[in-house]
């Protein structure tokens, strides 16, 4: 299951990989300082788009579901990852309750949530998981098609701690994004551990607040590795106020798309790429693919038809969308059973843990492909991925590939630990 690149614009991408391996130790080091002054996300997943010329993360997700896509030789990884995690946040932890997304009958879904519930339990905790739904009133049973079952369990709430009948959790893994808001259930919870925080909800969090932080991170990897970050940095800007529904903000949006798109061609000019320059427009906080669009030329946004308005418009659980971030669009050039594919890089604590590729066959190469008809194809070497093979030629080196998303992944989860340290709203503030 080797992916290949289907260009032959792999020159600075190889030299990259060249690059961080030969500054292995250097980087390794830079991250350990880095997680002596900061704490790392509980765990995230990061889309790593691979342009040839370019290999930048385009989205950071601080609730990661599809673990259910990594492989079980993954396993152990995830395992020992969970443990150090949970040892450096409350090593008498005994009982861990999950709560996951409302829709509980998406069965891909579900299938995350019992991988999650399976690497927990393997931690040595006893695993529960705990609906916020209002559906779910009693004890609930779903059967998965592989055969799996995850019972769900309405939380009960006491004045200070949450937890569910006969079960009293020091630990709540929050698999659920908030973004349709903080329910009261689980806000001023002092007694438990709740991660990640909930100002890492979508109700708080802003993707170009991420991508500000990831700029800063980049800055300051690019000079450590002796390198342009923005090899690794997609450029960004933001647009405020739209109704796409009325259209109204569209000329304010289009020239953010402008200025964007005027920097991209001066870079792509400097480094000699033919391709042609194209923006990606999404709602600034959301997930699941929704409210995103590829935009190529600015005029297109002044054309844009009713039924694509609508769909930008409205995001996650109904929530209406009037800021976007404007990013640099960044090509994948990888390819998965000839089909257009992105590798994802999952992560606990400060440690990678396995990865999947993103595919999707009625996508091109300039679209997002976290959309109805992906398909999920597990990262599967003869090699450990997270062991460089020192020696091996550039691009030919599946798991020196793959250690290099792995640099990046932890660069944008590094920037994740900045974002959520400036806005979190229980920060002490030194004058």
């Amino acid at each position: 299951m080797v992916p290949h690149l289907i260009t032959a614009l792999t020159g600075p991408i190889n030299e990259l990989e060249q690059r961080i391996l030969d500054s292995m130790p250097a980087i390794e080091r830079w991250f350990r300082l880095e997680w002596m002054e900061h704490t790392p996300p509980f765990y995230c997943s990061v889309d790593i788009r691979n342009a040839g010329f370019k290999l930048a993360p385009v989205d950071t997700n601080l609730f990661p579901g599809g673990w259910n896509n990594l492989t079980d030789e993954m396993l152990p990884l995830a395992v020992q990852a969970a443990m150090a995690a949970i040892e450096k946040i409350c090593p008498e932890a005994r009982n861990l309750l999950i709560i996951p997304e409302n829709h509980t009958r998406n069965t891909h879904y579900l299938a995350n949530v019992v991988q999650l519930k399976r690497i927990f339990n393997m931690a040595g905790l006893n695993v529960r998981i705990g609906s916020i739904s209002p559906d779910v009133k009693k004890t609930t049973t779903v059967t998965l098609p592989h055969g799996d079952t995850v019972t769900l369990e309405p939380v009960i709430r006491s004045k200070r701690r949450i937890g569910l009948k006969d079960f009293d959790p020091c630990t709540i893994l929050l698999n659920n994004d908030l973004s349709s808001g903080v329910p009261g259930i689980v806000e001023e919870l002092y007694e438990q551990y709740l991660l990640p925080p909930l100002h890492a909800g979508w109700s708080v969090r802003r993707k170009s607040r991420h991508f500000q932080s990831y700029e800063e991170v980049a800055k300051r990897f690019g000079k450590l590795l002796g390198i342009d970050p923005w090899l690794i940095n997609p450029l960004f800007g933001r647009s405020e106020g739209i109704d796409f529904a009325n259209g109204v903000g569209m000329e304010g949006l289009a020239e953010q798309v402008d200025v964007l798109l005027a920097k991209v061609r001066r870079k792509y000019k400097e480094y000699g790429i033919k391709e042609k320059p194209f923006a990606i427009v999404k709602a600034d906080n959301g997930t699941y693919g929704m409210g995103v669009m590829t935009v190529r030329d600015a005029k297109e946004l002044a054309e844009l038809p009713r039924k694509s308005r609508n769909k930008m418009g409205m995001i996650k659980d109904g929530q209406t969308v009037h800021d976007v971030i404007i990013q640099e669009g960044v090509l994948t050039q990888e390819r998965m059973n000839n089909a257009v594919a992105e590798p994802v890089v999952y992560m606990m604590d400060r440690y990678v843990v396995g990865g999947f590729y993103r595919m999707h066959p009625e996508r091109d190469v300039d679209e997002n492909l976290n959309a109805p008809g992906a398909g999920f194809v597990p990262l599967a070497f003869q090699h450990s991925t997270q062991l460089p093979q020192i020696g091996a030629r550039p691009g030919a080196s599946m798991p020196n590939r793959f250690y290099m998303y792995g640099v990046v992944a932890r660069v944008a989860m590094l920037a994740a630990s900045y974002e959520l340290e400036a806005t979190n709203p229980n920060a002490e503030i030194y004058d």
